[in-house]
């Protein structure tokens, strides 16, 4: 699974960052006003599957310790990202500011992208008038939210550089047969980097009962049934209100860019502690990812009831049925290894390809012994299915009417499925077509 590179537009406020963000990612997610400073939270939208793109707070003078919190996360956005869009207000004259921040992105060494926002405007400067920032002219892109001047051109310029970016790296490598990718996701504390250190067998990570420890993606690599396994252990999530600016939010970007990397997802609940709603969600953003999923009760040795616990699992995580339960603890090393054989297993899965014979088959056991039903007393009538895809399994239903199929109908036509082929750990994907080629 590839890496998703991150993309950061790092600026002064009032330069248009978040237009440019909703203009690339072509809806509207960050909040765009007149107002300066705006955006106090980092706002992220994955563009094309090709890059993860970051809109990060503007600069402001450090008046008290909420901007400069700001500044910090500015500062640790350069050295997050992949590629660094420093994004100015082309009909302004750049300022010391601006000077220090681009002096702030080339020194990382990494590639810097100069954008020249607002450019549809009369007032707009001439290039040369940003020279005294060190960015190379041809790294200067003019461009207008608004209008949507440049927008394509600095698109795929991204995409080039990140590409070239990947390659480069898997060019280094010796060749092998492709790794499979463990993510550890979960909340602060939960005991990932302990379970990371056990897997790896040695210390890989900073295990501390502080939360917050872990900042980034730590990876180690380890050959395992001869396989190659891929390890990542991500910094711990908390509500999204309760995080904090700076280096706590590039954390939450990481762990979702871990997501999206990773073939297989560990989903860490602590025994000792009520589970909650933040791990819900985080089981939610794995399988909408298509990613294969593993829930591992850890510190299992210190919990009460586990029984209730699973209990309660069960319940609560009934959307993801499939997916299997591990009990662990790193303290004693209860059932660690058994961690990478499920993955080895669902990674198996996930490559599963069915017949479109036996999928029919299944389909019209289905409509006999259910009918389906749609809204408004409408009948829907599904005629064949057929698999198009693997890594997640995805599956097209073509027929009349489907774009009134009942959403309890779909999960029905995914129960019978996995009647036959339980694709354990593994979310299933469905489109539904009409004889008029409409996705329901």
């Amino acid at each position: 699974m590839k890496h998703l590179p991150i993309v950061a537009l790092i600026g002064q406020t009032n330069a248009g960052k978040s237009s440019l963000l909703n203009r690339l990612a072509k809806k509207n997610i960050a909040i765009v006003a007149r107002e300066e400073g705006t955006t106090r939270d980092n706002v992220s939208a994955k563009i094309d599957d090709c890059f993860l793109l970051i809109d990060t707070a503007g600069l402001k003078n450090p008046e008290d310790s909420f901007e400069a919190s700001i500044q910090d996360q500015i500062s640790d956005a350069i050295s997050s990202a992949d590629l660094i869009l420093l994004t100015l207000d082309s009909a302004l004259f750049p300022s010391e500011k601006d000077k220090r921040i681009a002096k702030m992105a080339l020194k990382s060494k990494k590639p810097v992208f100069l954008v020249l926002n607002k450019s549809d405007l009369g007032t707009s400067l001439p290039d040369y008038e940003f020279r005294s920032l060190g960015i190379n002219p041809a790294s200067t892109f003019r461009t207008s939210a608004t209008t949507g001047q440049g927008i394509k051109d600095l698109k795929s310029s991204i995409k080039n550089e990140v590409s070239s970016k990947i390659a480069s790296t898997s060019s280094t490598e010796a060749p092998s047969e492709p790794s499979l990718t463990l993510a550890l996701i979960g909340r602060p504390n939960v005991g990932k980097s302990s379970l990371f250190n056990a897997l790896a067998k040695k210390q890989q990570a900073i295990v501390s009962s502080r939360q917050g420890t872990t900042r980034d993606i730590n990876r180690v690599k380890i050959r395992y049934k001869s396989r190659s396994l891929e390890i990542l252990d991500t910094a711990g999530l908390r509500k999204p209100g309760r995080r904090e600016v700076g280096i706590e939010k590039f954390s939450a970007l990481r762990t979702l860019a871990a997501i999206e990397e990773a073939d297989v997802c560990a989903l860490l609940i602590d025994a000792t502690e009520p589970h909650s709603k933040l791990d819900q969600s985080l089981a939610g953003e794995i399988t909408k990812a298509g990613k294969g999923i593993i829930v591992v009760l850890a510190k299992t040795d210190l919990a009460k009831d586990t029984n209730k616990i699973l209990d309660e699992l069960e319940y609560d995580y009934n959307f993801i049925p499939y997916a299997p339960v591990l009990l662990t603890s790193s303290l004693t090393g209860s059932n660690i290894m058994k961690l990478p054989d499920l993955a080895l297993e669902i990674d198996q899965t996930r490559h599963t390809t069915i017949k479109t014979t036996d999928l029919n088959k299944i389909l019209n056991d289905a409509i006999i012994s259910h009918t389906p039903a749609g809204l408004n007393n409408t009948r829907p009538k599904p005629k064949y299915i057929v698999q198009t895809d693997v890594c997640p399994p995805w599956f097209v239903v073509h027929g009349h009417g489907l774009s009134t199929l009942h959403w309890s109908w779909k999960r029905f036509l995914e129960n019978k499925i996995r009647e036959v082929y339980p694709f354990v750990g593994t979310p299933i994907m469905f489109s539904f077509r009409d004889d008029k080629s409409k996705l329901a």
